[in-house]
């Protein structure tokens, strides 16, 4: 028997595909107990498709708090997804039409960081990493939010099971080799510190843009290791 074997590029995106997903089954189950019935759990996963965006939407509904704010903090914290679109907008030209919006859809962290993560000067590779992982996440997502909210409750909670943990286990593990070098150490560092400081003083989402903040003005003008000329 012949075995197929894929491209790292296209390995990181079923990986990430697979943990986003489990990710899923947890986001269905604590939608439905927030008071969301099925279908407009699962109008959520396939519109806005933003694993944090849709977490802090319910995290607000969950806690009594009004439409208006939940809408205002899940948009807080999805404009980092424009942030991604600049980084990627030099390997996904020229674009156009469909091929654009389902472009758009499907940047989000995930997508992006297998993009990234590939060799900077292998631009088929990178767009192989952001297609393969962003179709395989919005499949994976989807399906697995609706068997989430099928099962509600009758899961206990989804903590208990570490799907809260999944996707973002999968996220560190891609972005860690990206932390070679003791100035992207440092950036990471204070983003991290800046967040947690923000946590509890400011709206979901606020910390979020706070911290891509502090990495946007420290790579301004500073091309990355391997992009200085020999």
């Amino acid at each position: 028997m012949t075995r197929v074997r894929l491209d790292p590029a296209r390995q990181q995106a079923l990986s990430v595909s697979l943990a986003t997903g489990a990710y899923g089954l947890s986001f269905g189950a604590l939608s439905v107990a927030a008071g969301l019935d099925v279908w407009q759990t699962c109008a959520l996963s396939l519109l806005v498709f933003s694993g944090g965006s849709q977490f802090a939407f319910i995290g607000v509904i969950g806690a009594g708090g009004s439409a208006v704010s939940a809408v205002a903090t899940s948009t807080f914290l999805g404009l980092r997804n424009g942030f991604y679109g600049v980084g990627l907008a030099p390997v996904l030209r020229p674009m156009r039409g469909a091929r654009r919006a389902a472009a758009a859809q499907v940047t989000i962290d995930e997508s992006t960081a297998v993009a990234l993560a590939q060799p900077v000067e292998d631009r088929a590779a990178r767009r192989a990493g952001f297609w393969w992982t962003g179709i395989g996440v919005f499949i994976a997502w989807n399906a697995i939010t609706l068997l989430g909210a099928l099962l509600g409750s009758r899961i206990g909670d989804p903590a208990d099971w570490g799907l809260d943990a999944a996707a973002a286990a999968a996220f560190l593990a891609l972005v860690w080799p990206r932390l070679a070098h003791r100035r992207a150490q440092a950036v990471a560092a204070a983003s991290c510190v800046l967040a947690l400081v923000l946590t509890p003083l400011v709206p979901a989402g606020l910390p979020v843009l706070a911290a891509a903040a502090v990495a946007i003005a420290a790579g301004w003008g500073h091309p990355r290791p391997e992009e200085v000329p020999e």
